[in-house]
């Protein structure tokens, strides 16, 4: 079997061998073993469930939580001619029916399918009846209640097991504390404990606290000296819109992603930056999983993620193809004053949930005793603006609603686009031109029944069939639903909930401790732990993060706390001349003692003048 595993990896991915724990993941897949595979960002996770899906007999089931990255991995393995697909919310019934009766009979080697999914009457029927070799569940660490990315779709993912009680799963994350270690096994059942680690260390990644007290020209400055691809992570929408059109006017090849812009957009932006059109790509959170660009040689945050864990994540995006790279957080103090309101944004008063409720209920128009399973669409931002609340609690709250099992809040995904072919078919081709028959044939050919009724249609597959770019087709599509040929209606994002209980009185809204309080305490927990590493100037940056993950370590010898060690204290006239500067600042009230920690000296020399002040009483 061994010779099997490498042939495939030959002839499908051209390469010569495996990389750091790969094989040992396969051959316990492929021996049966219920297998948790931690590996770092950029670890080849992927090979480890593809290469043994096409040797085990069967379809391997793909669990992940992200469209738009399921859709680009089942592009890829099709174009290496491995069979595959993919189930979500932006195809219709029909769609679906077709995939799982496809795969009923071995039609693909993997099946692609979001948590969401899972517990759907449809799949669960036609799961019973297909030959699964194994479970894959992508981005592991969602299943852990107290861990930072918790999906409840998740826990659904073990009711699987019930079906298919001899089917083994893989599990595989990025950033797993020991407590997530534990409890994603526990979670998925596992029949015995059966764990691969890879190091988490990046020798290549240098990572930096970088204190200055103007963080936009740290910002403009280290962008000018680096030549190479760049990240720029913000915390919100309109930060991220507001710097990119900064550094755009500062003549930066730049771009930007957030969750906001149309799907069309979003896969512009991100197509300049991977083909190195715009250099610097500035984001939300939203840019996240499955971001594989190997050349990327600083990752910078303006703000703080709320954990290690997302920290971790978005600057292992830096230095993938083993150069060296910086991960560095520009910080004026503000940062960390804004991470510490975090908890009461995230977490709001339990009155306050119970008035979101209660809010949404009137807005939707739902009497006490109705909803079971209705789904209305959602204006988040209409909804704060007439109930005068505030945006952040009230989005906190409603993931909150959610968590509990009152409703279901859904803004990860977009509705797929309509279309209706309203001429004849005689009508319709001498109607059309030459590049207009392109599409309309890829229509045909992939819709049945589009004379009859609306089909869910998918424009970057109408792009990947025909070779024209999404703008094309839409153009196309807008033109002939203006001339009556079809009725064409674009996707559009549309947030929407889903009622999953008749609705209560408010005073009977009531969220468990596992959903409120003990959440509540593990999500300060991760604050502090995120505050400390912001804030720690003895500790190498590296080892603080492999110690959180359960990873003893040396020092890396190139983060700015291992740097500024290396630096060689000044002569005593220069430290005299340092600490007479700052008791003139302070007794002038220029600085307060607080304020010294931010002075852009090396650490070593701020901390011997400030024992030096000690001692004599100054501070």
């Amino acid at each position: 079997m061994d010779d099997l595993y490498s042939s495939i990896l030959q002839q499908y991915w051209g390469y010569p061998s495996f990389r750091g724990i790969q094989r040992e993941i396969i051959e316990s897949i492929c021996n049966g073993h219920d297998t948790l595979g931690l590996m770092p960002t950029g670890g080849g996770k992927s090979i480890t469930f593809q290469v043994p899906a096409l040797a085990m007999e069967g379809v391997c089931i793909v669990v992940t939580p992200l469209i738009a990255l399921m859709k680009d991995q089942v592009r890829n393995l099709r174009r290496r001619g491995i069979r595959a697909e993919a189930i979500h919310s932006g195809l219709s019934r029909q769609q679906i029916s077709v995939i799982l009766d496809t795969a009923v009979f071995n039609g693909y080697k993997l099946l692609y399918v979001s948590p969401e999914r899972l517990s759907s009457e449809l799949f669960l029927t036609k799961l019973c009846h297909m030959k699964v070799s194994f479970i894959t569940v992508d981005e592991a660490h969602c299943i852990c209640q107290w861990g930072y990315d918790f999906r409840p779709s998740y826990l659904r993912i073990a009711d699987i097991r019930k079906i298919l009680p001899d089917i083994p799963i893989l599990a595989l994350t990025a950033t797993a504390t020991p407590q997530t270690v534990d409890d994603i096994q526990d979670k998925l059942q596992f029949r015995s404990r059966c764990v691969f680690r890879m190091s988490y260390r990046r020798q290549n990644l240098s990572y930096i606290v970088l204190r200055c007290p103007d963080r936009m020209m740290a910002l403009m400055d280290l962008l000018t000296h680096e030549q190479g691809t760049c990240i720029i992570y913000t915390r919100n929408r309109q930060n991220c819109q507001k710097l990119f059109e900064t550094l755009q006017e500062a003549h930066m090849k730049v771009t930007y992603y957030h969750a906001g812009l149309p799907a069309h957009e979003r896969n512009a932006h991100q197509e300049e930056w991977f083909n190195g059109t715009c250099r610097i790509m500035v984001a939300t959170n939203a840019f996240g999983m499955g971001i594989d660009k190997p050349d990327v040689r600083l990752v910078l945050h303006l703000d703080l993620p709320d954990s290690i864990e997302e920290y971790f994540q978005e600057a292992g995006r830096a230095g993938r193809d083993g150069q060296p790279a910086r991960a560095i957080i520009l910080s004026d103090g503000q940062e960390l004053k804004t991470l510490r309101t975090r908890p009461s944004q995230t977490y709001p008063p339990e009155d306050f949930i119970q008035t979101v409720y209660e809010k949404i209920c009137f807005y939707l128009q739902m009497a006490v005793g109705d909803g079971l399973n209705v789904t209305r669409e959602f204006n988040l931002q209409e909804f704060t603006r007439l109930f005068h609340l505030n945006p952040i609690q009230t989005l906190s709250a409603i993931l909150l609603l959610d968590n509990a099992g009152y409703i279901s809040y859904t803004d990860r995904e977009d509705n797929a686009s309509r279309l209706r072919i309203l001429a004849t078919r005689h009508e319709l081709y001498s109607a059309v031109g030459k590049e207009r028959e392109v599409v309309v044939n890829c229509l045909l050919r992939n819709y049945g029944g589009i004379f009859v009724d609306y089909c869910y249609i998918d424009e970057d597959l109408i792009g990947h069939q025909t070779g024209l770019a999404f703008d094309s087709i839409y153009s196309i599509l807008v033109d002939l639903s203006k001339a009556h040929i079809i009725d064409y209606i674009p996707r559009k994002h549309v947030p929407r909930i889903t009622f999953l209980q008749r609705r209560v009185d408010t005073e009977q809204v009531v969220l468990p401790a596992n959903v409120y309080e003990l959440r509540k305490e593990s999500y300060i927990q991760r604050i502090r732990a995120m505050e400390a590493y912001c804030t720690s100037m003895d500790c190498c940056r590296s080892r603080m993060l492999l110690q959180y993950f359960g990873e003893e370590s040396a020092d890396c010898g190139h983060c700015d706390v291992c740097e500024d060690k290396k630096a060689e204290l000044p002569d005593e006239q220069t430290l005299q001349h340092i600490q007479d500067t700052l008791t003139k600042r302070l007794e002038t009230g220029e600085a307060t003692p607080s304020d010294l920690h931010n002075l852009a000296l090396p650490t070593r020399v701020m901390t011997a003048v400030i024992e030096r002040m000690r001692e004599e009483g100054t501070i």
